[in-house]
């Protein structure tokens, strides 16, 4: 049996205070983030969506609870005890549009070609793209799975304009991100990884070349925040 990827054992072991720390550290700006995401996801009435790397399906149910009949929803990631969590969510929530839960490797999705309408992800793209040498396998399987005229809509940490701003973004993460996480979790490591991949991500323009070099024909950004996070959405 195959080793599971160095996050991987990362994710399985956060999931009991993963919603708690997401909230304190974007100071529970985190839900609008998504919420503006979610409904990017749905400008122009997709029928199939793909909340990829969902975690808890934070972002999953939001979708659902906005689609109409006839979309359907699914929300995909790789650990386990995440998709439990997942799956203890959904399993209270009453929206119109069910949100069906797949275990699977963001690098070989078990999706045809041409197949979604849409991918969101929610601060799962950093994890897929920083420092991980399956970065350009998993956007080409994004868009891959896309079909012509789909988009992938990305909602993630990002990089401030501002020097001044930059610096002190750059600090928050190093020092308050990580104390938080590590104090609420019990799991340092895993929270030094979070606070110096947020960090050190990449600037805007770097995610846009990225997503074009993977075929995309164009990319918009918008930011959040000052631009401490930001939404990149990426055409096929």
């Amino acid at each position: 049996m195959t080793s599971p990827k160095p996050l991987q054992r990362m994710f399985e072991a956060v999931p009991p205070s993963y919603d708690l720390v997401n909230r304190l550290i974007t100071l529970g700006m985190d839900r609008a983030w998504r919420r503006k995401a979610a409904k990017e996801c749905l400008a122009g009435s997709p029928v199939k969506v793909l909340d990829l790397c969902c975690g808890p399906a934070d972002l999953a149910l939001l979708i659902a609870r906005a689609a109409k009949e006839p979309a359907t929803v699914a929300g995909l990631d790789f650990s386990a005890p995440m998709l439990e969590l997942a799956a203890g969510k959904l399993s209270k929530d009453r929206s119109a549009v069910p949100v069906g839960l797949v275990q699977g490797d963001a690098s070989r999705l078990p999706f045809k070609d041409n197949s979604l309408d849409r991918v969101g992800i929610a601060f799962g793209f950093r994890n897929m793209t920083y420092k991980n040498p399956l970065a350009e396998a998993h956007l080409r399987e994004v868009h891959r799975a896309l079909a012509v005229g789909g988009r992938y809509v990305i909602v993630e940490s990002s990089q401030p304009r501002s020097k001044i701003m930059n610096r002190l973004f750059k600090l928050y993460c190093r020092t308050v991100v990580l104390r938080v996480g590590a104090a609420v979790s019990g799991n340092r490591s895993a929270y030094r990884y979070l606070s110096e991949s947020v960090a050190d991500f990449f600037a805007p323009r770097e995610v846009a070349e990225m997503l074009r070099r993977a075929g995309f024909r164009k990319v918009d950004y918008r930011p959040l925040f000052f631009g401490a996070a930001g939404i990149h959405t990426a055409h096929k």
